[in-house]
């Protein structure tokens, strides 16, 4: 079907023409529309690096060579390349192909990269251990699709900038972030400086004005001087160069030759160097070029059309939506907060109709939360929504900025549980755990979304910090919601001696398993917890036997809580815990991982059965 991607791998790239790889780089480009189609994922920014990863193959040796993707949802086409064709179509499946770079995967992928902003300091990390060890292999960190938002892409340059190693910094700039091209000064510039003549003659310059008596010194101010203001007129990667990078740039990133040229002569070069390369997000695909957000992550769709299959489950995320717009029309001081996800938490209709109260912190959690507790410090009512795996990079903020201080921050988290596709940097499975052993910090988890519209509600009036979690899709459609009362559960079902007491979305495994026990002539109680903290330990303790039931791990989350919270009353019942295990959950459908962890409503009912025999 292809005239090279059918027989290519790593080193196959290597031997191939510029013409060749533009040929292999359309090739590659169809067959992830096509695949993608199929099974889902990170279409538009894959679609952008096509002949970027084609190039960098051609004129680098990885594994040898160090190849680090940042973020590292751009790998496809360097996974195709590198001897992972036949994985495809078990992409982001559990067992499959991992949508990540993932080192237990392949030798190729250096290091694992699921969030963003990390390459720098990685490749960093990997050039002085080479330095150290006496290796000469090439370290290459490939950063881009809006990695250079967050703050740590900027301290991993400040770092490596004064280290004077010998280190490449690929800047995908898809027009997500980072300024336009300048044209034909820019193309000069770039030509002039990554020629073998330009560099040695700088050295040359160099050397021969330190050598000079007596006025040496002089005039090698001058000459700075008068070298640096050409620089700030001409080059606008000067804050690169000010950090301690070589700036070269802008590259057309779709053009081989061109990248080729500039690869060739910067692999020669010492110290840090940074190349500028302007990538198209959604390249050769009309709908994900004219939308690359909405393409940014998709399930399947029609690779002729673009159109994309439509779930019909209720969504969280659109009921806190709703929600939060209707509070910010009846409270003017209701603000809302998102780190470089509009659209994925649903911000998108709140920034457009109350754009003075809608802020995008680009990917840059920590700030988020610290500019959330600002705002709040000032008489605002700061929701700040994201992730459940992204807030993890804010801890710091969440205990010393907002919780320290008693501010009324809501965090609306996302996507908590178990996510699944993504796999182990994205599944929201320790949210409970870092949130609850925080001080003035009240976290409540809705079973479906009408009750997570009530829950808001309250986290907004309850002037102190505050935490709502679910995931992003609901199993149970919803219906009538009692009153939110501070630490108060939510009896579903009665029963006597025993309780399955469930956390958020668990409900609904909860309440089948419940239904078989009854049919099997044992009747618990079906509670749903609401609050994982504060736990009314006095509501529970009428109870011999407990299942809490919750998609966190074990350790620090609401079964073993309620556990300490009940045993402190000198309850002498039993709790059972039914939670995720001690380790990082894998890729896979969210329905087949619960499954495997006990946590849908077979294995709920066998644990059950287990809990309550005789």
């Amino acid at each position: 079907m292809y005239r090279y991607l059918d027989n290519i791998d790593a080193s196959r790239v290597r031997g191939m023409t510029d013409g060749e790889l533009a040929v292999l780089a359309a090739e590659t480009r169809d067959f992830i529309i096509n695949s993608l189609a199929g099974t889902g994922g990170h279409l538009a920014a894959n679609l952008g690096v096509a002949e970027l990863t084609c190039a960098l193959l051609a004129e680098f040796d990885p594994p040898r060579d160090k190849i680090i993707w940042d973020v590292g949802h751009q790998c496809y086409v360097y996974k195709l390349l590198t001897g992972r064709r036949g994985g495809f179509e078990t992409l982001r499946g559990r067992g499959g192909l991992s949508g990540f770079p993932k080192p237990d995967e392949s030798d190729y992928d250096a290091f694992g990269t699921g969030h963003s902003s990390t390459a720098v300091s990685a490749a960093l990390g990997f050039a002085k251990a080479r330095d150290i060890i006496g290796g000469d292999e090439r370290v290459v960190a490939v950063v881009g699709d809006g990695a250079m938002t967050g703050g740590l892409a900027y301290e991993g340059l400040n770092n490596a900038g004064r280290s004077d190693t010998r280190l490449i910094v690929i800047l995908n700039d898809n027009q997500m972030s980072i300024s336009d091209n300048v044209g034909a000064i820019s193309r000069h510039i770039n030509g002039l400086r990554t020629s073998p003549g330009y560099i040695g003659a700088k050295k040359g310059v160099k050397g021969f004005l330190g050598r000079v008596p007596v006025i040496g010194g002089a005039l090698r101010r001058f000459v700075k001087r008068v070298k640096d203001g050409a620089r700030y007129l001409l080059v606008r990667g000067v804050i690169f160069e000010e950090l301690g990078f070589t700036y070269v740039g802008p590259v057309d990133g779709h053009n081989i030759s061109e990248l080729r040229a500039v690869l060739r002569n910067v692999r020669k070069m010492d110290g840090p160097v940074l190349v500028h390369v302007r990538t198209k997000k959604g390249k050769g695909f009309a709908p994900a070029e004219n939308n690359p957000e909405y393409y940014h992550s998709v399930g399947r769709f029609d690779p002729e059309t673009g159109e994309c299959e439509r779930k019909d489950a209720p969504r969280f995320t659109e009921a806190f939506a709703g929600t939060l717009a209707r509070l910010a029309e009846r409270d003017a001081r209701v603000a809302a907060i998102t780190a470089a996800m509009p659209c994925g938490v649903g911000l998108k209709e709140f920034g457009r109709r109350f754009p003075e109260r809608y802020f995008d912190c680009g990917i840059a959690e920590g700030h988020a939360v610290t500019f959330a507790a600002g705002l709040a410090k000032g008489g605002m009512k700061p929701v700040f929504a994201v992730y459940s795996s992204f807030l993890q990079r804010a801890y710091d903020q969440i205990v010393h900025d907002v919780c320290a201080q008693k501010l009324p921050v809501v965090f609306a988290i996302d996507h908590a549980g178990i996510v699944g596709p993504d796999g182990e940097t994205h599944q929201g499975a320790f949210d409970l755990s870092y949130l609850s052993h925080i001080p003035n910090m009240t976290v409540l988890a809705p079973r479906h979304p009408a009750e997570l519209s009530a829950m808001l509600e309250f986290a907004l009036s309850l002037g102190s910090p505050c935490a709502v979690r679910y995931p992003s899709r609901a199993d149970e459609p919803g219906g009538d919601v009692p009153p939110v009362a501070l630490g108060e559960p939510e009896v579903i079902a009665s029963g006597e001696r025993f309780a399955i007491v469930s956390v958020g979305a668990m409900a609904e495994a909860c309440r089948a398993a419940r239904e078989r026990l009854l049919d099997e002539g044992t009747r618990a109680a079906l509670i749903s917890a609401r609050f994982v903290k504060p736990i009314n330990a006095a509501f529970y303790q009428k109870y011999e036997v407990i299942l809490a039931v919750e998609d966190n791990v074990s350790s620090g989350g609401f079964g073993e809580g309620l556990a300490a919270a009940l045993a402190d009353m000198g309850w002498r019942g039993r709790v059972v815990r039914a939670a995720l295990p001690d380790r990082f959950v894998p890729h896979g459908k969210r329905s087949g991982l619960l499954a495997e962890y006990g946590l849908s409503a077979d294995g709920v009912c066998d644990l059950a059965r287990e809990t309550f025999a005789p």
